[in-house]
């Protein structure tokens, strides 16, 4: 990882656990009054208010997409862009709970896996796919066999069908633009990286490595309009004997992974976020690996507070912030 590190291998340890009555709240995000919004398994959007003190945040369904939500935009209108794993990209209005299906499908195929989404100034949204093999409930075969059916996808102010931007990901999954828009960043699970994608200029289209070796597999990413960093979860840790299946042919990836998916699933006691900002410098390291919280799938800053996400758990956690000029 290139440039500074501010709190590298500092700890991640939450203040409090927030219950929200549902499980897995996929991705959080943030709102400008400080709410923070999820997707549980039941198919609710939920909002969470007064987290500025955790004993007394309440919790209201906004929505239910009547799939599974994993992914999620605010748009400036206050209205919701969501990614809905089983039926495709979604737009909620937060006032009444209308949910609109903006797309299903892409060039004649049903889009299986959305996982995250990202609106630009101009109301072009891009979307990634994170496999075109593997349902949501079998992620793990996609991680296990590498598949590189990952997609990023862009549906443009006007247009009723969604376009092909970059095919070949390592199960794509959240994505951050720039502070100008010149550029998306999409974090690729598999090889734990994160990728730049070029949006403008004589690059446009083309793709390259933005940070990569993460120590842990990235999930969602979120931009906090503040301090101008790209919050991204780690939902697991590196494992040696992952990276080297990796390595290992196409037929060897492809039995493990019908292995992977049958066996049961327990996430270890792994939680991790970093920071990037846009020239790919890594500023925050946050690593716990006995967390009693696991899987974060999503991270973001609300009331001066760090927010993590989670597929596994049955509520969201609250953690100190990393404070400015701390070193490690």
């Amino acid at each position: 990882m290139a440039g500074r590190a501010v709190s590298r291998g500092a700890g991640l340890l939450p203040e409090a656990y927030v219950g929200i009555g549902g499980r897995g709240p996929e991705d959080v995000v943030a709102d400008g009054r400080g709410r923070v919004l999820t997707g549980v398994e039941d198919g609710r959007v939920l909002r969470v208010d007064g987290l500025a003190e955790p004993g007394r945040a309440r919790v209201e369904t906004l929505a239910d997409t009547g799939g599974r939500p994993l992914g999620l935009e605010l748009l400036p209108d206050g209205d919701l862009l969501v990614c809905d794993a089983e039926r495709g990209l979604l737009r909620v209005t937060t006032g009444d709970g209308t949910v609109r299906l903006l797309a299903d499908e892409v060039d004649g195929e049903r889009l299986r896996f959305c996982s995250n989404a990202v609106a630009l100034s101009d109301g072009t949204v891009y979307f990634t796919v994170s496999s075109r093999r593997y349902p949501l409930h079998q992620w793990i075969g996609d991680i296990v066999e590498h598949t590189g059916t990952g997609r990023l996808l862009r549906l443009a102010p006007g247009k009723g069908a969604p376009e092909v931007v970059l095919e070949g990901l390592q199960f794509a999954n959240g994505l951050a633009p720039s502070a100008d828009e010149s550029f998306l960043v999409v974090a690729e699970t598999g090889p734990r990286r994160l990728t730049r994608v070029h949006l403008t200029g004589a690059g446009a289209g083309t793709s390259e490595p933005f940070v990569e070796d993460l120590p842990g597999t990235p999930d969602n990413m979120w931009r906090d309009p503040d301090s101008g960093l790209m919050w991204v979860a780690l939902a697991g840790p590196r494992i040696g004997a992952l990276d080297r299946l990796h390595r290992a042919g196409p037929a060897v990836r492809s039995a493990a992974s019908r292995v992977a998916v049958r066996a049961p699933f327990r996430p270890l006691g792994f939680a991790g976020v970093v920071a990037v900002d846009d020239q790919g410098h890594v500023v925050h390291t946050l690593v716990d690996r006995h967390s009693r919280y696991r899987m974060v799938t999503s991270a973001c800053v609300a009331e001066g507070r760090l927010i993590l996400g989670s597929l596994w758990e049955r509520g969201i956690a609250v953690c100190e912030l990393p404070g400015k000029g701390q070193s490690g």
